[in-house]
C-alpha cells in the first residue's frame, strides 16, 4: 500500500480486517505516535498531551523500549494505550512470516515486563504499513487488532515542511478519525510545529482525544 494523507474508503474496503478508523457521534478522535519511545522527544509528547487533557495510542518498538524503559513506564504512568510496532521497526513485505511473528513477540514479551495497572487490548500497527496477508492472519489468530489510520500527519518526512504536516490533519481530522504522528528523532521538527497547534484546534472544535480500547 501507498501512504495517502487521508486514506481512502476504497481502501478500507479492500482491507476491512484492519482498523481505519473508530466511527462514532461523540466527535472523538485518535491520536497515535509511532516509534517511540525517546528521550526528550516522547517526553514532551506526553507534556503536551496532559496540557489539553488528551489521551493517546503509543505504538512502540521494543528495542526502544528496552533501552528507555523509565520513559516507556511515564507513558503507563499517564494511562495513555500501548500497542506493539514490532522490536527492530520490520518491513513485513521483506521479512518471512516466520521472522514477523517472532520479532512482534519479542516486542510483545518486553512489553510483558512492566506492569500495567489497566492493560492495554492487543493492538498492533505493522511498521511502514506493510504487512503481507499471512502476517496479518497469524496476528489476529493470535488476538491482535491490527490498528492503521484514517490521517496520517507525514510528519516523518523530509520533504513535508512543519506548515503542510499541521494541514494534512487539519483538512482531513473528522469524527472517528485515526491520526498518525511519530515521536521520533526525524520526525521532531515537524512534531514540534503540528502538535501543538492539532490539539489546540480540536479543542476549539469540540474533538475528544481518546485512546483506543
Amino acid at each position: 500500500m501507498s501512504v495517502w494523507v487521508k486514506t481512502s474508503r476504497f481502501i478500507k474496503t479492500i482491507f476491512p480486517k484492519y482498523v481505519w478508523e473508530i466511527p462514532n457521534t461523540e466527535k472523538k478522535v485518535y491520536l497515535t505516535f509511532d516509534d517511540g519511545p525517546i528521550p526528550e522527544i516522547t517526553e514532551w509528547v506526553l507534556q503536551q498531551l496532559k496540557a489539553y487533557n488528551a489521551k493517546a495510542t503509543f505504538f512502540c518498538i521494543g528495542d526502544n523500549i528496552q533501552k528507555h524503559p523509565e520513559i516507556f513506564q511515564m507513558i503507563i504512568e499517564e494511562k495513555h494505550a500501548i500497542g506493539n510496532h514490532t522490536f527492530n521497526h520490520v518491513k513485513g513485505w521483506e521479512t518471512t512470516l516466520e521472522d514477523y511473528i517472532k520479532n512482534t513477540d519479542k516486542c510483545a514479551e518486553t512489553i510483558a515486563n512492566f506492569k500495567f495497572q489497566t492493560p492495554s487490548p492487543k493492538l498492533f500497527r505493522p511498521p511502514y504499513g506493510k504487512i503481507k496477508p499471512s502476517q496479518a492472519k497469524s496476528l489476529r489468530q493470535s488476538g491482535y487488532t491490527i490498528i492503521m489510520w484514517d490521517v496520517i500527519s507525514m510528519d516523518f518526512n523530509p520533504n513535508t515542511s512543519p506548515e503542510k504536516c499541521l494541514e494534512n490533519v487539519l483538512k482531513n481530522v473528522e469524527s472517528g478519525s485515526i491520526i498518525v504522528f511519530h515521536d521520533s528523532i526525524k520526525a521532531w521538527q515537524n512534531l514540534q510545529y503540528a502538535l501543538p497547534k492539532t490539539l489546540e484546534f480540536l479543542k476549539k472544535n469540540e474533538f475528544v482525544c481518546e485512546k483506543i480500547d
